[in-house]
């Protein structure tokens, strides 16, 4: 099958949806299938494209069997709205023409963010006569809106058209959690259109590894020390403040450090931040290399899920996959209606404190530094729960149904989730 994956995010990101798509290519090739991915230049999360592709309209490249067709985008590091508009104008534009150029696909997968996207893919869909599979790792506007990113009202309503046109113009919509099916469905989107496959983690390369021997504590002078640690995006959604100010409050106890591992700009005021209330305890470092993230993970006693009060509650951070396929417990500053308190509470590898709330924070992590049977056991509930739930070949598996489903090369052998009202 000839599989077209259109999606702003890819290698050599690595974080996000880019590592995700990167495995998802890889893997249909790796099953036989053709696959070229339409992209941006990379950029992401420093938004800034990186030294190699500046400079250039267009490139294309080859990496494990994949065709990676890159183009240009508007980007900077702080985009204010006109930018972001740029960004995703500029992505469809340029995006097009090489998506147009290449072999005809017999189905097209696009991701979301960002939206905007719908818009070639059902040209291309229309053109080619091909089925579209719309992969929603977000909901906009509704998330942007919620968030407070996106207030501009003529704004808010141009997405919401193109949220409802994403919809209908999509032969099926993949969602990644429960929460994101509840929406869909208030939306009057068809129950038998929206097939939900959660994201995945490669838990042959991410695994429990020792915390004796390791590297990365070796490096950092975090031998004997009880880690605490966050890595990934440091955006407004997160509210990394919480956790500087948790580790203020546990400054008290040598034994306690933080890491916080994220981009260059998030690092700078969360360093600032750490110099207003004084949390020495704490370790702001910059993104490690991907072949280097089990060892990472590795280090840490806690990894953490940290989101703000008013993040919607069908948000479902990539992380919380990685984190628990490390074989690490968990503690989640998250608001406890939403999906990701609900996926840690049912992996049963560890706890929900209320978000924004430095003390509950604190007052966990205490908890687990006392308590090391909890952490023992959490952690090895959260590998079982990421082995029996969030395997990579389990969800290849399912994606690689749904194109069958979706086209007349042969039937499905394995049927995706298709979700009903009664499941709701």
């Amino acid at each position: 099958m000839r599989i077209l994956i259109y999606s702003y995010n890819y290698y050599p990101e690595p974080i996000g949806i880019a590592p995700l798509m990167t495995e998802l290519a890889e893997g249909l090739v790796k099953r036989g299938h053709q696959v070229r991915v339409v992209t941006a230049m990379p950029n992401y999360p420093e938004r800034r494209i990186y030294q190699g592709y500046r400079g250039k309209s267009y490139v294309t490249e080859y990496k494990n069997g994949v065709q990676i067709q890159r183009s240009f985008v508007w980007i900077r590091p702080q985009p204010n709205l006109i930018d972001r508009v740029l960004l995703d104008a500029s992505f469809v534009v340029t995006s097009f023409l090489p998506a147009l150029a290449g072999w005809r696909p017999d189905v097209i997968l696009s991701t979301s963010p960002s939206l905007p996207v719908c818009l070639p893919t059902a040209l291309l869909g229309w053109l080619h006569n091909c089925p579209v599979v719309l992969n929603l790792q977000d909901i906009l506007p509704e998330a942007a809106v919620h968030v407070g990113l996106l207030k501009n009202k003529w704004l808010i309503r141009m997405f919401a058209v193109l949220e409802k046109f994403a919809y209908q113009s999509a032969t099926k919509i993949s969602v990644i959690a429960d929460g994101f099916v509840e929406n869909l469905l208030t939306k009057g989107v068809a129950p038998k259109k929206i097939v939900q496959i959660p994201n995945w983690v490669d838990i042959n390369f991410i695994r429990p590894l020792p915390k004796e021997n390791n590297a990365f504590r070796a490096a950092h002078n975090l031998d004997g020390k009880f880690v605490v640690l966050y890595s990934g995006n440091i955006a407004l959604t997160q509210g990394l403040e919480t956790v500087v100010k948790a580790a203020s409050l546990l400054r008290h106890i040598p034994d306690i450090a933080f890491a916080i591992v994220g981009e260059a700009k998030g690092l700078q005021r969360l360093q600032m931040a750490c110099t207003e209330c004084g949390a020495d305890n704490v370790l702001l470092l910059p993104f490690q290399p991907r072949e280097r993230l089990p060892e990472m993970l590795a280090a840490a006693d806690v990894g953490l899920v940290v989101q703000k009060k008013n993040v919607i509650s069908f948000n479902m951070p990539s992380k919380i996959q990685v984190l628990l396929a490390s074989g690490r417990a968990l503690v989640g500053s998250v608001p406890s209606n939403g999906t990701a308190a609900r996926a840690i509470k049912q992996s049963g590898g560890g706890v929900v404190v209320p978000p924004e709330d430095p003390h509950a924070l604190a007052k966990a992590i205490l908890d687990l530094y006392k308590h090391p049977e909890k952490v023992k056991t959490f952690g090895y509930n959260s590998r079982q729960f990421a082995v029996d739930q969030y395997a990579f070949e389990q969800a290849l598996t399912q994606y690689e149904s749904l194109f069958y489903s979706v086209t007349t090369k042969r039937p499905a052998i394995v049927e995706p989730i298709v979700v009903s009202k009664q499941e709701v």
